[in-house]
């Protein structure tokens, strides 16, 4: 018997690996569109057995191998011994005796009428590497766009973007912070306003449709297979991409074979640099679009910062700093180190404005006091190095609370730099480090910015 075709199970299957008793379709029309060879099925874990038989299992879905990320236990469901990823269970457990689904028919063939509505200008260097990246995309070759903090990176993305597009060509943005996503969408939709957008993170909708340009946190990529044309992946070098291998192994995934992969980021690890050089071309920018300098970072001293806010009592100069940001009206973000030294801050500078928030990864409402600071509807924010990027606040001034620890290594404290100074309007701020002691991630972070202001660029 033939099965009719059901283009809204073809338009959301298209390119994804899925649970096939999570789909938001009828159980009758799955198994029909199996019985026609539509769709095909993979088994969620696959064990083989190995050396000393020490059974080795693999994730088909996030394609962990990592043993240790596994669980074997008694299934109800199988009524035999079963195995379990805890690698990606948050997004749905795939166990051996899971049913993987993934589209076998022909795929969607997506628009070419689309059109470019930024109506920006590109800076002479902007230019050259938004044109060099295109040739990239043409040659299937990786590309780096390495570029200073504010210099216009997602502006230069938007010409290579659109003419994939007009090629019917399918693609993703890919970041591994949740912010960056947030802080993306509604600039790719205004970019590119005839286009089927979907947006991908912990706790978005999927919709049956199928988009042609996908703005993705990195793990949404778990849920991808052989799905795009090209992929950006912007903020390259943040965690959680940088320090998980199944991360960067599901963007691969997740791109058709000879598919190019591309990056974006301020910051690039000597590793991806390297392995750039060697298989694609690296485009560099070390000034930003509104032409000035980099904000470089001043240090000052705040001895036994926590030993005051674990007594109650913010330090003399900290407290001076945000009341001179609340009298001046300036937006402004206090990095710390610690969840729990924010938190315990938080009653002491609401103390100063009751409107002031504490924001950090699981917070729950991170995302409504992240945009409240947007809408100048609160003064500020304090956060963790979850603000380090992906967050563009005109004229806001940043400081750092012990900026000697080490999670603010030079990366992240040049990240942090980069969310001051961004607009034409307001090219300078203060970016102070407070500090119990100054670290070597300081004095690089700070040489680094001080050289790419002189017009040097790492090599």
């Amino acid at each position: 018997m033939t099965t009719t075709l059901d283009t809204s199970v073809r338009d959301f299957l298209a390119g994804r690996i899925w649970l096939r008793l999570h789909t938001p379709f009828s159980t009758e029309t799955i198994d029909a569109h199996i019985a026609s060879q539509h769709i095909k099925t993979i088994q969620g874990i696959k064990s083989t057995t190995k050396i000393a038989n020490h059974p080795q299992h693999f994730c088909n879905r996030c394609e962990n191998n990592d043993q240790s990320r596994f669980t074997t236990f008694d299934c109800a469901k199988c009524e035999a011994f079963c195995t379990y990823c805890r690698h990606c269970l948050k997004m749905g457990r795939v166990s051996t005796c899971t049913e993987l689904i993934i589209w076998n028919a022909e795929t969607p063939i997506y628009p070419t009428d689309h059109i470019n509505a930024w109506q920006g200008t590109l800076t002479p260097r902007q230019q050259q590497a938004s044109d060099e990246l295109s040739i990239s995309n043409t040659k299937r070759i990786p590309h780096l766009i390495h570029a200073v903090c504010g210099s216009g990176k997602t502006e230069i993305l938007f010409k290579p973007i659109h003419k994939l597009l007009t090629e019917g060509k399918r693609v993703c943005i890919a970041a591994p912070r949740v912010d960056v996503i947030l802080e993306l969408e509604p600039r790719l939709r205004a970019a590119f306003p005839r286009t089927a957008i979907e947006a991908l993170y912990g706790g978005s909708e999927s919709k049956t449709e199928s988009p042609q340009l996908i703005l993705a946190t990195t793990h949404q990529l778990y849920r991808f297979r052989h799905a795009f044309d090209a992929i950006f992946v912007d903020e390259a070098d943040a965690f959680p991409y940088t320090a998980e291998e199944t991360l960067r192994r599901a963007v691969r995934k997740a791109a058709k074979p000879q598919a190019p992969v591309h990056f974006v980021t301020a910051t690039p690890s000597d590793k991806l640099l390297t392995d750039i050089r060697k298989h694609g071309q690296v485009s560099t920018i070390n000034r930003r679009y509104h032409g000035h300098p980099l904000p470089v970072p001043r240090y000052d001293s705040l001895w036994n910062y926590a030993k005051y806010i674990h007594k109650g009592k913010l330090p003399k100069k900290l407290a001076n700093w945000t009341a001179e940001r609340l009298k001046r009206q300036e937006p402004f973000l206090i990095f710390f180190h610690h969840i729990g030294l924010m938190e315990q801050a938080e009653p002491l500078f609401k103390m100063l404005d009751e409107r002031i928030h504490a924001v950090h990864a699981s917070h729950p409402d991170r995302k409504e006091h992240v945009q409240a600071l947007r809408g100048k509807e609160v003064p500020g924010l304090l956060t963790t190095t979850i603000l380090e990027r992906g967050i563009t606040i005109p004229n806001v001034q940043v400081a750092v609370i012990g900026s000697e620890q080490l999670i603010f290594n030079k990366g992240a404290l040049i990240q942090i730099g980069g969310r001051v100074g961004r607009s034409a309007q307001h090219p300078s701020g203060d970016f102070v480090l407070f500090h119990h002691g100054i670290t070597y991630a300081m004095d690089e972070a700070k040489n680094e910015i001080i050289q790419l202001n002189k017009g040097g660029i790492r090599t």
